[in-house]
């Protein structure tokens, strides 16, 4: 769960959203000639746009061994194909997973020590850019999540790939399946401690219930008590609204613009000043 302002969401749930070794290697299927004509993306509407990174941008830095990219897609998508020198990081690299869905504690960020010495295997440093994406349209994207934790432990470096995979192909970029090499460890990256304001705890929620907006962005079914994706329990936070989070994206699976993200947010009744929490 996170809590925040409206613009900090449609970064967020681009993926699921706010919300990030590259080399080079031969490409797994014929790739169309790119579309410069879409490189300006037009990002001024955005409260931050600053935590993107466009595929034009992206494009022109692999290689760079000042970048790092992530896939957050699940192994065996990842295998199917990747951006050149993307590391597979998946769902819950940088969460507590001991136990099971339920448990307390599991899901949540990693402590301080424990992120840094799992990003400094990735070889992170504060220097360096980070990139995290996924394929946004097949599921909540981890990689929203994983810049929602990297920004919640103070890196600023840490950018989420606008449209993620899907319209990462549909500029016709390279994909490839080979895996990148294994990348070399870092040293020295320091973390702030956590802005609490990004995230909700249990407590916050239940004692807040009746004063802020509570947001379900799961599907219809989840809402309705499936526990198919593995939750503990079935059903829903009581209030809560359901705001699927692909009603934020467009086909190609690059958000909406921030009249329409108002719009959408207005009917469920939060507005550019408020504060919520998503889940």
């Amino acid at each position: 769960m996170r809590k925040n302002k409206l613009f900090s969401l449609a970064a967020l749930l681009v993926a699921m959203m706010l919300v990030l070794s590259a080399c080079a290697s031969q490409p797994t299927q014929e790739a169309k000639q790119p579309e410069e004509s879409a490189a300006k993306v037009d990002l001024s509407g955005f409260e931050n746009p600053d935590m993107f990174i466009t595929p034009q941008e992206l494009s022109g830095m692999l290689g760079d061994p000042n970048v790092i990219i992530f896939d957050g897609n699940k192994p065996d998508a990842y295998a199917k194909g990747h951006i050149p020198g993307a590391i597979s990081a998946g769902f819950h690299s940088f969460s507590k997973v001991d136990g099971k869905p339920g448990d307390p504690l599991w899901g949540t960020t990693l402590d301080k020590e424990e992120l840094t010495k799992k990003l400094e295997s990735f070889g992170v440093t504060n220097d360096k850019t980070v990139v995290f994406y996924s394929d946004v349209l097949t599921g909540p994207g981890p990689d929203g999540r994983n810049v929602w934790q990297m920004r919640m432990a103070g890196l600023d470096n840490v950018k989420l790939l606008y449209g993620g995979l899907a319209y990462w192909k549909e500029l016709g970029y390279e994909v490839t399946k080979d895996a990148a090499p294994a990348p070399t460890p870092s040293t020295g990256l320091v973390l702030k401690d956590f802005d609490e304001s990004y995230r909700a705890t249990k407590d916050y929620v239940k004692e807040n219930l009746d004063k802020t907006v509570i947001i379900d962005v799961r599907t219809e079914k989840e809402f309705k008590g499936s526990q198919d994706a593995g939750e503990a329990r079935g059903g829903h936070i009581k209030g809560a609204k359901m705001l699927l989070w692909k009603d934020l994206l467009n086909e190609n699976a690059t958000p909406k613009s921030p009249e329409e993200i108002k719009e959408i947010m207005a009917a469920a009744g939060v507005t550019p000043e408020d504060d919520f929490v998503v889940y």
